[in-house]
């Protein structure tokens, strides 16, 4: 619709000079095109004169909207889009019809799927199109990582997953949950003694949130302890010869000069494989 002063200008230009263009009905007397026309008659106190269009509604509606001349591009997509929402007609018919580019004809859509509190913004210019897309993207983008966080915990954790789905905690709270989870059975594996942070937390010498910290630090840890110990062993099998040849003959000059200018744990390593050999 038109602001109020540019419906008091139609008025008064109607009430001078009559109605230039009747008002548009379909075969039903629905309205297609011509609300403020109808509104400043009212105004201006002039009966209006309709005619009636029995074509296909949904081109005339888009047809009588997108060639305005103070609709913008992105408006014209947005109308489209909506229009085609509720119809059924195909978006690739209408903009070979009105012009309209397929990227701007799939922003609209976008728009309307995941932001549709913005697309009647677009569609009476208060927001531009491009600006409601990036909007649009981005709640997509979250839709899609709390979709795939929701389905990873039914995989892993399928109670935790009912219990979000029944209201009982939040995606992050069992998130939370599900990683301490992890950690306590990776830790058990392990063989690990120390009590559980499962049972710790549900026993509220910790919360979740710190049990998941302390979870997290264990984790840290130990993938740092498997690199050391790996480049450990690897350091010795690019060796081996050596240390191999230091057993085959413990007890000459040449093994007691190495002894000698070894740590003693060094020293316990070569007592320990000499032995083993």
């Amino acid at each position: 619709m038109l602001d109020q002063d540019e419906l008091l200008d139609l008025a008064a230009s109607i009430k001078a000079e009559g109605l230039h263009h009747p008002i548009v009905l379909d075969p039903d007397g629905m309205l297609i095109d011509g609300r403020n026309r109808l509104a400043a008659c009212k105004i201006a106190g002039v009966e209006p004169h309709f005619t009636t269009d029995d074509s296909d509604p949904l081109r005339l509606i888009v047809s009588y909207n997108v060639i305005r001349r103070h609709v913008s591009k992105g408006q014209q997509a947005m109308i489209t889009a909506m229009a085609c929402s509720v119809s059924g007609h195909s978006l690739r018919t209408l903009a070979k019809l009105h012009g309209l580019s397929r990227s701007r004809l799939s922003a609209a859509n976008t728009v309307l799927a995941h932001a549709p509190d913005l697309a009647e913004r677009v569609r009476v210019g208060t927001l531009g199109l491009d600006a409601a897309h990036a909007d649009a993207l981005e709640r997509k983008a979250h839709a899609e990582t709390i979709a795939a966080q929701h389905e990873h915990l039914r995989r892993h954790a399928p109670d935790l997953a009912d219990q979000v789905t029944e209201g009982h905690l939040t995606l992050d709270e069992a998130r939370l949950r599900q990683v301490v989870r992890a950690t306590d059975a990776l830790r058990a594996a392990d063989g690990d003694t120390t009590p559980a942070l499962t049972q710790l937390a549900k026993r509220g010498d910790l919360t979740w949130q710190q049990a998941a910290q302390r979870a997290e630090e264990h984790r840290t840890h130990r993938n740092d302890a498997i690199v050391r110990t790996q480049q450990a062993l690897q350091l010795i099998a690019e060796n081996w010869t050596a240390v191999h040849d230091l057993t085959t003959r413990p007890d000459t000059p040449y093994a007691q000069e190495i002894i000698d200018g070894l740590t003693p744990e060094a020293r316990t390593l070569v007592t320990q494989l000499t032995t083993r050999s």
